[in-house]
Order: C-alpha cells, then structure tokens, then sequence
C-alpha cells in the first residue's frame, strides 16, 4: 500500500520560497510551477517505498529522517504511520543538520 505524503507547515513555506526563487530568476510562473511540481513529484515517488530515500546519520546514528535530492535542494522527510511527512525542503549546501537539530549539532553542551 502507498503511503500518503504530508507537508509540514514549514516544508509548505520552504515550497513557496523555492517557487518565489525560481520565478524571480526565471520571470516565468511556468518554469517556477514546473520546478516546485517537479520537486513534489520527486518526493512522492517515496510513496511505494518510503524507505528508498536517503537515510540521514548523525554521529553515526540514525536520526529518523530521510531526504530526497532534487536538483539544488534536499527534502526531509520522516514515516509516521503509513505517512510520509515532510518536514523541509532546502538546499543541500547548507548546514541542513543545524536547521533541523538546531544547536544540538554545533558540539555545545546543553
């Protein structure tokens, strides 16, 4: 059975900026409708096997997270149920492991 694809209120924001992003390069709704389509179609391949997506280590331990690579940017996703929720939707350049963990990642004790 495939699982149903949950967008969390900040995946649903990090889209709209993506879409804003690519419109203000591109100055075409189109292209910028395209890619952020594109980029969900991407994550709902995952339905059929969750799994299948790229699993997200920290320290060497399993974090419950797995993304999904689409171009320049990185959607984290976990699996509740038979639900994939998707937390957020960013670039793969930057310190994705701080925007999602926060502070736990810079070494600090707490």
């Amino acid at each position: 059975m495939a699982c149903k694809v949950r967008y969390s209120p900040m995946a649903i924001k990090d889209m709209d900026e993506i879409w804003d992003g690519v419109l203000k390069v591109s100055c075409d709704y189109d292209t910028a409708d395209r890619y952020v389509n594109d980029l969900a179609d991407e994550i709902a391949k995952k339905k059929t096997a969750p799994r299948a997506g790229i699993p997200l280590y920290y320290r060497g331990l399993f974090t419950g997270f797995y993304s999904v690579n689409f171009k320049a940017y990185k959607a984290f996703y976990r699996i509740i149920d038979n639900h994939i929720e998707v937390i957020r939707v960013l670039l793969a350049k930057m310190d994705y492991l701080k925007v999602l963990f926060g502070s736990q990642t810079d070494g600090s004790q707490g």
